[in-house]
């Protein structure tokens, strides 16, 4: 898998983890997609992925923290929560698309293949 596969795969992990919705976006955004570049993601998931960067930096941090830390702390926890699909979303059409590469299965229909012994359920 190329590096972005990769650390939205690091991402989706951290968002299906424990702890609060707020919590795992922030984290899961700071560790591994903040600093992925847009050129990066897939042209057909590049837009939202954009507009994942905007939501995740809109707001002026405070005190010492990060765009990041700022803009998660005033979302709503639906907001995250939306935020937190869109990047799944993202993931997902990417893997598809790099499934689209591989080799594909093929199906035996004829019914005089014979079957291997190892594939066969013993009684």
């Amino acid at each position: 898998m190329s590096y972005p596969v990769d650390s939205f795969h690091a991402a989706a992990s951290v968002l299906v983890g424990h702890g609060h919705i707020k919590q795992r976006l922030m984290r899961a955004f700071e560790d591994y997609l903040d600093a992925i570049d847009e050129d990066e993601v897939p042209e057909s998931r590049r837009g939202a992925f954009i507009e994942v960067q905007k939501a995740m930096h809109r707001v002026a941090p405070l005190n010492g923290e990060g765009s990041v830390c700022a803009s998660v702390r005033k979302m709503s926890p639906v907001e995250a929560g939306d935020c937190a699909i869109t990047i799944l979303s993202i993931y997902r059409d990417m893997l598809r698309e790099v499934d689209d590469d591989a080799p594909r299965l093929r199906v035996a229909n004829d019914v005089h293949t014979k079957i291997p012994p190892f594939l066969l359920k013993s009684v």
